[in-house]
């Protein structure tokens, strides 16, 4: 029995997904816009898509805030700030060009790709980025990088090879990485409010293995209000609860005056981990949009060589390439828009936008943009359309005006929603085989490297290369698409990269 055709694809579940798709929409378009985004069809409502919208700016708003932090703590030897031009990168100016970017590339997302995805930098991808940045090379020249890089993917794309790679990997393999993204989105939201953090053994448990301080109740607070809004169905409930859980830590701060987790004057386990909830002094501040074009896009082979350059590239080429592949499963499979063979239908202008978007994240000079896992926290307060990431762009745009009511949002606030909408992804681990361990392990690797590696990319890559040698072994190699042969051996390149360079 082939791959396409076993219980391993998770196709009876699947496919009674596509009949009920394929009874056409239940009531007709109500006008233009229902028609152009498919709104009745994919049973959504304007309102759920505004609604959803929201949901998805609210809980990826922190990369304004947290962007600029990353890339202007880089020590490149000469002191914190990467080096643009003889000064260092303004905190101010990356948090405008973050917000300008993902806004513009969310609103084409939404008015060419149509479905619910939003876009931002990509903390993944900027760490390899930063790596780069404080020991080889200067910050215009691993943004020229990161433009060639896009450049290369989206003719990856226009020549139908990305949306045939998508394709290519089994079902099994494609419901794992919902479910690994699950454990994924869990592991950052329960990191991000300080409930696990870094320590020894590995990780530990708030603060001395116990839930001290203010912004971890509101943590708790905010994460079973949200439980008990979802299982009680209430319309919007993420949305609703997000904004009660800001509204209590901006009391909770006004009273006990905590400050943030890390400051000048040293660390404080018990703060807030990100932005400390204040009602700002201004409210509108002007967008500093200078960094705009401040790539060079061959500086690094000029640097370091072009076999070095072209390394670089690759690795993130790879990272972004199968973080978008994970992405998209995910956000698809949450939002029931999968077919029957688990691939997101009309997926080709999703995947030109997204790399389109790293090419415009190196130009704007603040790191590759990628599809956001967030955005399954909008599908899950119903999102199901472009519509949604229009008013995700738009408030993207209008964050760089309103920076100060952005950082009014802590962490603690945004992340219950991160772990809600983790719950609700592990569901999809119903589809996957358990009785033919050839399927079982490249499952269970993918699940378990996302989370425990920070990388959907890592957990994709064990995926694919245990798969492929797992069928090999028990003799079943005309289950393997001929595209996952180049995958794996381009995998164990991705794994092997370091010791490569230092060969070269």
């Amino acid at each position: 029995m082939s791959e396409k055709s076993s219980p391993a694809t998770g196709a009876t579940a699947a496919s009674e997904v596509a009949r009920r798709r394929s009874e056409g929409p239940r009531v007709k378009p109500r006008n233009g816009l229902d028609r152009y985004f498919e709104i009745s069809a994919r049973r959504s409502t304007v309102t759920r898509e505004l609604r959803g919208g929201l949901t998805t700016f609210f809980t990826m708003a922190y990369i304004v805030i947290l962007n600029p932090i990353i890339l202007t703590s880089i020590d490149t030897g000469n002191g914190p700030g990467v080096d643009v031009a003889g000064g260092s990168l303004s905190f101010a100016s990356v948090a405008a060009v973050t917000a300008l970017i993902a806004g513009v590339m969310t609103i084409l997302m939404g008015v060419v790709g149509r479905y619910p995805f939003a876009l931002a930098t990509g903390l993944g991808i900027n760490a390899i980025v930063a790596v780069y940045a404080a020991t080889q090379l200067s910050w215009p020249e691993i943004m020229g990088l990161v433009v060639l890089e896009g450049l290369l993917i989206t003719v990856l794309v226009l020549t139908g090879f990305r949306k045939a790679v998508f394709e290519a990997i089994p079902a099994q393999l494609k419901t794992a990485i919902a479910v690994g993204i699950g454990f994924f989105l869990t592991i950052i939201g329960l990191a991000d409010a300080g409930v696990i953090r870094p320590g020894n053994p590995l990780i530990t448990f708030g603060v001395g293995g116990q839930l001290a301080g203010w912004p971890l109740l509101v943590f708790v607070v905010g994460l079973l209000l949200m439980a008990v809004l979802v299982v009680r169905k209430v319309k919007g409930a993420l949305l609703i609860g997000i904004v009660a859980t800001t509204a209590l830590a901006i009391l909770v701060e006004a009273v006990a005056d905590i400050g943030p987790r890390i400051s000048d004057a040293g660390e404080n386990a018990r703060g807030w981990a990100l932005q400390v909830p204040e009602l700002p002094d201004d409210v509108v501040s002007s967008p500093d949009l200078s960094l705009l074009g401040n790539f060079s896009l061959f500086g690094g082979f000029e640097r370091i060589g072009i076999i070095a350059a072209l390394l670089i590239v690759f690795s993130i080429m790879i990272a972004d390439f199968f973080d978008t592949v994970g992405t998209v499963t995910a956000v698809g499979a949450e939002g029931d828009l999968l077919d029957e063979n688990r691939n997101l239908p009309r997926s080709q202008p999703v995947l030109l936008v997204d790399s389109l978007a790293a090419a415009a994240g190196g130009a704007g000079s603040v790191s590759s943009n990628t599809t956001y896992i967030e955005s399954t926290a909008g599908v899950a307060d119903g999102a199901r359309t472009g519509l949604a990431s229009i008013v995700t762009g738009v408030l993207f745009l209008v964050a760089m005006l309103f920076t100060p009511l952005v950082e009014m949002v802590p962490s603690e606030a945004a992340a219950p929603a991160l772990v809600i909408v983790g719950a609700l992804m592990i569901t999809q681990i119903r589809h996957l085989v358990w009785d033919d361990m050839s399927l079982v392990i490249p499952a269970f690797l993918t699940i378990a490297l996302m989370p425990f590696t920070y990388s959907i990319t890592n957990g994709i890559g064990a995926g694919v290369v245990s798969f492929v040698l797992l069928r090999l072994a028990i003799g079943r190699r005309r289950d393997i698409h001929p595209l996952m042969w180049l995958i794996a051996v381009v995998f164990v390149i991705y794994f092997a990269l370091e010791p490569i360079q230092q060969l070269v």
